[in-house]
């Protein structure tokens, strides 16, 4: 399972698996960004025990809890860092090209151009 740390200035979400140094995007997404439940959130720390998910607060507030937040779901910062992902796994694969190369050939050697990507999965 992933360590999600969300930071709400920088508009990025960053996914960590285990040791590896993770990834992060930029979303940019003022919509997203800009509803009135995230106006006084700093940054969000999510890990795979639910005693740990912290909040952070730009305010004197004290750090909650991410179910003390009342925020929604976590799931709506996956599903934008998932999009973001799958653009980029899509942006690779079309930039991986071999001179005379067919599509069939790329094809064998990538496999086929990824359509999908799902965190949970």
């Amino acid at each position: 399972m992933a360590t999600w740390t969300v930071i709400f200035e920088d508009k990025r979400i960053y996914k960590k698996n285990g040791l590896e140094n993770g990834t992060s995007y930029k979303i940019n997404d003022n919509d997203f960004w800009s509803q009135d439940k995230f106006l006084n959130i700093w940054s969000i720390q999510y890990q795979t025990n639910p005693l740990n998910h912290e909040v952070e607060y730009k305010d004197n507030k004290l750090q909650s809890t991410y179910a003390d937040a009342d925020i929604g779901d976590f799931s709506q910062f996956i599903t934008k860092w998932d999009n973001e992902h799958l653009t980029n796994l899509q942006s690779i694969w079309d930039n991986d090209n071999v001179t005379d190369e067919t599509v069939e050939e790329k094809i064998t050697r990538l496999g086929t151009r990824p359509t999908s990507y799902s965190s949970n999965a």
